[in-house]
């Protein structure tokens, strides 16, 4: 059967039965042109209404940003519930690290993490490195003395020390100490991009996890 072509008379003599269809449409009309017969010159109504559907439409833009915004906030909380449920949970402080370094790898899709905790003795802690606070203190002086997050490109002995073989891969970090009392670690993260993480990048939730950290490695490390 041959598609029919709604011709202009037909769709003519439907408004002239329906003379409400725009009351039960009103959209339509932000889409709609109306020119009007003003020779060479925009008439007035013409121009008001061009400026009004150019502010529909930054409107409409601005109300998709906001729920595109809003969808990624919830998924942010979600990864971030897990992960703090998980570390909450967890008895050994080698079940810390190493739910830390799954989720920040699996969830929140994070090129590089490295957590490095002063300890008496080197070695490993599941995935986290342990160094002795005196070996740390050049490499990570800067960050030892502000006890700050900080994001940005690393210097080169400093990206060395925090993500060893891997550091010429990483373009920028953030790193924020952990304190407990004192300084006992940090905690690291890279990215390839050297303008990912930026020194006027918000340091909110990375922050968040390292005050995680602060309350539940301390006395698992004690066990």
């Amino acid at each position: 059967m041959a598609e029919h072509t709604v011709t202009d008379a037909e769709v003519a003599a439907y408004l002239a039965e329906h003379p409400d269809f725009f009351e039960q449409h009103p959209d339509l009309l932000a889409d709609m042109q109306l020119p009007h017969d003003s020779g060479n010159a925009i008439s007035l109504v013409e121009r008001q209404v061009a400026v009004l559907r150019e502010r529909n439409m930054d409107m409409r833009h601005r109300l998709s940003k906001l729920l595109d915004n809003a969808r990624d906030n919830d998924k942010l909380f979600d990864k971030t519930k897990r992960l703090v449920l998980a570390v909450l949970e967890g008895r050994k402080a080698e079940d810390t690290v190493n739910t830390l370094y799954y989720s920040f790898e699996k969830d929140f899709q994070i090129h590089f993490t490295r957590l490095v905790l002063f300890r008496p003795i080197p070695g490993k802690l599941g995935q986290a490195r342990c160094v002795t606070l005196t070996d740390a203190k050049t490499p990570l002086a800067k960050f030892l003395k502000s006890q700050k997050a900080m994001c940005g490109q690393l210097g080169n002995e400093e990206k060395a020390y925090i993500f060893g073989e891997q550091a010429p891969l990483v373009g920028s970090a953030a790193v924020v100490p952990l304190i407990h009392g004192t300084c006992f670690g940090l905690l690291a993260v890279g990215n390839r991009d050297a303008n990912y993480y930026r020194s006027s990048m918000g340091t909110l939730f990375l922050g968040y996890i390292a005050e995680i950290l602060n309350r539940t490695l301390p006395y698992q490390l004690e066990r």
